[in-house]
């Protein structure tokens, strides 16, 4: 049997070491392209996570969202009510209000500082101005409520708007 040609000329060590060079960049490309897919992987999972999460703790802010006019209507109710006509039916209104903003309250809700407070228009609306202190809330017109943190409706307010008669 012949014995194979085991002596390499110049030109061939560089061909391979030029093909070697080019594997290995290619090899490293590669692992980048993989390496960032995976982060971009991660990134899509962890945010899909936290808008699934998101969608679970709002799930209930159309619910809670329509029952604030019904708490903004007995409110009305009760403040126009006359003060003489206490009795067990007015007690038993009253206490199922109670009853309801605990119930909302232990979901979430909160209403949000109104009176005396500076300004927020994150979460005021201002619809009047008045003399008084700038940006110092006069009144309150409508409250506002936060659900979970988040400003599920603004309060409606009466803003001051420095003039000089304002009490500094």
């Amino acid at each position: 049997m012949p014995e194979p040609d085991v002596t390499e000329t110049p030109g061939d060590v560089g061909s391979d070491s030029a093909k070697t060079e080019e594997l290995a960049a290619k090899a490293q490309t590669y692992l980048t392209n993989w390496q960032r897919a995976e982060a971009d992987f991660a990134n899509f999972r962890k945010r899909n996570d936290q808008e699934r999460q998101d969608a679970v703790a709002y799930a209930n802010s159309s619910l809670v969202s329509a029952l604030l006019p019904v708490l903004d209507d007995m409110e009305r109710a009760f403040k126009s009510l006359d003060p003489s006509i206490a009795g067990v039916t007015l007690d038993g209104l009253k206490l199922v209000h109670r009853k309801l903003l605990a119930t909302l309250e232990a979901q979430g809700l909160t209403p949000i500082p109104t009176e005396g407070e500076r300004f927020n228009p994150s979460l005021h609306e201002a619809i009047m101005h008045d003399e008084g202190e700038e940006g110092r809330i006069l009144a309150e017109l409508q409250k506002g409520y936060r659900y979970k943190g988040r400003v599920l409706r603004p309060a409606l307010v009466k803003v001051g708007n420095g003039s000089k008669d304002q009490v500094s």
